[in-house]
């Protein structure tokens, strides 16, 4: 059967799904050429691929029931069918529609932890559309639309497209393949051969790091701007391929480039009128002299295609490239999105989500009452709140965190905008008007400034590629780049006053190991520290404890050093500081407690809503393990508060009403 004789003959299905369901499934899958499902045994370890799949579930109170889902695939998807009768536009369509996402997911948790939780959730209402629904991490999280709230629904008509044959026969042959994380870590593991030879070839030029840092950090925006057309397409390779003829120009073209680009103005350097930029990536687009072979390896770096490089790891990559202790493990290690999500999921994404499940109740029950009107505003006075919504990452390093954060924002704020769309006469223009989630609403601070300035990078390639995936070719608002200035270069856990050298009788500056050189011991050959590597004493004024920016979540991975070694890493003087500002945290505590403690404290005065911070050793001591349970104990307390209170609030408005 071809895909148009296919759509012909189930568009006009008005059966049941109970009728149609295992019929339309049957003849999709003979459609694309997959495999049937097999006769279903009966016997749940067996029923790997079948219609009417047996599930146990265990109600609250104990009590077990049998429940049967309408196809189940393992490794793969759990399909729901329903025919919904009600048109679009009803109460009818939405709640039948939740059902039965509701219901999948149900069934997902339902599945033995044996076979793990499948990717997918497929909902299908048998004639009409096909809607798919992913969650990766096998963490409990929710799934969320796939690839992304705009064209999670496969309506009957794009059956005759090639690229939705080809995302559902890797739905039913290979479901992990789709995963955006497996995919974009491989597009990111071939730059990173290609920033490293830069980084090489710049430091043997002399040049100093900050200096280089600031360069590729251009560079890489400029290659991320032409694959996603920001820039007319190959612009900046052509010129980059023009320049290995002509070194001398390389300055003044790349420089004239930047300058437009930060302006908005015609580039004599390609020949072209370009976007306005702005934010503060390109105010001094300083560059660097390059050779004809260095300027080959920037050539060849533009040439991959990097559209598709995860921002959660493009600052870790840019770092490692910049440091040649670490480049040995560019392209090959990096901290794992699912990692990331472990925290971020849990803290921030999990609240908000049951706060639009909330929204959505209500409104449904105003559409219900006859007032679509009053159900609109609803989901807008939501969709306002998610738009003010702060998270903050006290050690945000070069963004991951904060980056995988938005992302999960814009993917609710994608549903609330689905849902909007569906109650008024189309979709609101809300983020021309400059409603929407962006990266002013991510806060970070970071001692080290190369790092802080790749955090906003990361943040704003990823807020463009979210942009570019479910706009198209639309233009986001100008100027693209905005100087929120919300990653801020400081020490997170001390202020103070100056920070001058201390010196000896004698005024000769007393210097200590610098905490982190190492050599081999002559003898053992393990490492031990270079007592060559020598960083002068320092003295602080007036130590306190430093001020965060106020937020409503936090989340990050703060540094560990554990309290044995905090005074040589950090040295004498630092270590004293500390002390001094922080008199409730003991000598013994680990130098992480100190983010502990303070998220801990204003989660208990109703600062935070919650924090969710990940140490990469174990929690040692009496002590911080006290600060961790008073910690948690302040976040659940604080998170009930809320709860209450926004309880407190809609029951008053339903009163009103």
């Amino acid at each position: 059967m071809s895909a148009a004789a296919f759509i012909t003959r189930w568009q006009s299905a008005t059966g049941s799904e109970l009728a149609n369901a295992q019929l339309f499934v049957t003849e999709l899958c003979e459609l694309l050429g997959l495999p049937r499902p097999n006769p279903a045994t009966g016997i749940a370890e067996q029923d790997s691929y079948v219609f009417e799949r047996r599930a146990q579930h265990t109600h609250g109170d104990g009590a077990e029931s049998e429940r049967r889902i309408d196809c189940y695939k393992r490794g793969s998807f759990i399909l729901e069918a329903k025919k919904i009768r009600f048109g679009a536009h009803t109460k009818g369509f939405d709640d039948a529609r939740l059902r039965a996402r509701a219901q999948a997911e149900q069934y997902a948790r339902d599945i033995p932890a044996t076979e793990g939780r499948p990717p997918f959730l497929v909902v299908v209402d048998v004639g009409r559309f096909i809607e798919l629904y992913s969650e990766f991490t096998q963490t409990g999280a929710t799934y969320t639309p796939y690839p992304d709230p705009r064209s999670h629904r496969i309506v009957l008509a794009d059956l005759e497209r090639p690229e939705i044959q080809a995302r559902l026969k890797a739905l039913w042959l290979d479901a992990p393949s789709l995963n955006p994380a497996r995919q974009s870590a491989k597009v990111t593991r071939e730059v990173a051969d290609a920033l490293a030879k830069i980084a090489k070839s710049l430091e043997a030029s002399q040049h100093p790091p900050q200096l280089v840092a600031q360069f590729l950090t251009r560079c890489l925006f400029t290659f991320f701007a032409e694959d996603v057309q920001l820039l007319p397409k190959r612009s900046f390779t052509e010129l980059l391929e023009s320049l290995i003829k002509a070194p001398q120009q390389f300055v003044p073209l790349v420089s004239e480039l930047w300058t437009s680009m930060d302006r908005g103005s015609f580039s004599i350097a390609i020949r072209k009128d370009v976007l306005r930029f702005n934010g503060k990536l390109f105010k001094q687009p300083d560059v660097l002299p390059l050779n004809a072979e260095q300027i080959g390896l920037l050539h060849d770096a533009a040439r991959k295609d990097w559209s598709q490089v995860e921002p959660a790891i493009i600052g870790t990559l840019l770092e490692r490239a910049l440091s040649p202790t670490e480049r040995h493990a560019l392209g090959a290690h990096y901290t794992p999105r699912a990692y990331v999500e472990r925290l971020v999921l849990p803290t921030v994404i999990a609240p908000l989500r049951e706060d639009w499940a909330n929204a959505q109740a209500a409104a449904l029950t105003l559409v219900s009452e006859g007032n679509r009107k009053a159900a609109l505003a609803e989901l807008t006075r939501f969709h306002h709140a998610l738009c003010n919504v702060r998270v903050l990452d006290p050690a945000c390093g070069s963004g991951n965190f904060l980056y995988v954060t938005l992302e999960h924002l814009k993917r609710l704020e994608g549903e609330v905008l689905n849902q909007m769309a569906e109650l008024s006469d189309g979709q609101q223009k809300l983020e021309t008007e400059g409603l929407t989630v962006d990266p002013h609403q991510f806060l970070g601070l970071e001692l080290n400034p190369r790092a802080a300035a790749l955090a906003e990078l990361v943040l704003w390639i990823g807020y463009l590629q979210w942009h570019f995936r479910t706009r198209g070719d639309a233009t986001p608002p100008l100027p693209v780049l905005k100087d929120f200035r919300t990653i801020e270069c400081r020490d997170a856990v001390l202020a103070h006053d100056g920070m001058s050298y201390a010196v000896d009788a004698h005024g000769k500056p007393i210097t200590r190991w610098d905490g982190r050189t190492l050599k081999p011991h002559p003898v053992t050959g393990e490492a031990v520290p270079d007592e060559a590597a020598q960083t002068v004493l320092e003295t602080f004024a007036n130590p306190r404890p430093a001020e965060w920016p106020q937020a409503d979540f936090v989340v990050g991975n703060p540094p560990f050093i554990g309290a044995s070694t905090l005074r040589r890493a950090l040295g004498d003087g630092y270590a004293e500081a500390l002390r001094k500002a922080w008199p409730e945290v003991p000598e013994s505590a680990d130098f992480v407690m100190h983010w502990w403690q303070r998220a801990a404290d204003l989660t208990r005065t109703g600062a935070l809503r919650r924090f969710g911070l990940i140490t990469t050793n174990s929690i040692r001591q009496t002590f911080n393990r006290r600060v961790l349970a008073d910690a948690m104990t302040a976040s659940a307390n604080a998170e009930r508060g809320t709860r209450n209170a926004e309880r407190g609030t809609r029951n008053a408005e339903r009163g009103t009403r």
